[in-house]
């Protein structure tokens, strides 16, 4: 039910932007408000007080965000409120930022490997997901896990490639128990 929400408030604010054309102005502004609740857990504390009203709520939103960002994204933040939805927020303004980021083609990938990579392997690394996928430009996101002993896992949304030694020898070991001796 929450992914719904999320998807539908979400693509009603796309909507606005590019009926707007405001498409980069909120795409930056939801990434900002994402962050400002990320980082403030007194304030979703504060929303979910049930002695405080929704008229007091919604001041208290238009009062952190009025002046910061723009009219549309403020009355979204309102609208919100208003729908008692604020629990959602982090994922209404990911749901958005995601579909902001396939209509600009922007891929985010998250790359684990054995060693730090030098900048010529995460430029090539960069290079082959461009040429092998739809988008055109790359949030790339890198973590060193020694525990894969070698190789990379690459992770772009629900797609994984690990080619990893570390699942190379677990898919050699149940191959391996699959034998069955006479």
């Amino acid at each position: 039910m929450a992914k719904l929400v999320s998807k539908t408030y979400g693509d009603a604010l796309f909507e606005l932007a590019l009926e707007n054309d405001t498409v980069d102005t909120l795409y930056e502004e939801a990434m900002a408000v994402d962050e400002v609740f990320l980082g403030n857990d007194e304030l979703i504390k504060l929303l979910n007080h049930p002695k405080i009203d929704k008229d007091n709520k919604i001041q208290i939103i238009e009062e952190i965000f009025k002046g910061k960002v723009s009219d549309d994204m403020t009355g979204f933040l309102t609208v919100i409120v208003r729908k008692d939805r604020y629990n959602d927020i982090d994922a209404i303004m990911k749901c958005f930022i995601d579909e902001v980021r396939e209509y600009k083609k922007i891929g985010v990938a998250y790359v684990t490997s054995a060693i730090e990579l030098s900048d010529k392997q995460k430029k090539d690394v960069e290079k082959r997901l461009l040429d092998t996928t739809q988008y055109e430009v790359f949030d790339m996101n890198y973590t060193v896990d020694e525990s894969v002993i070698g190789g990379m896992i690459i992770r772009i949304g629900d797609r994984v490639v690990d080619s990893t030694i570390k699942s190379k020898i677990e898919k050699m070991s149940r191959e391996l128990l699959k034998i069955q001796l006479a």
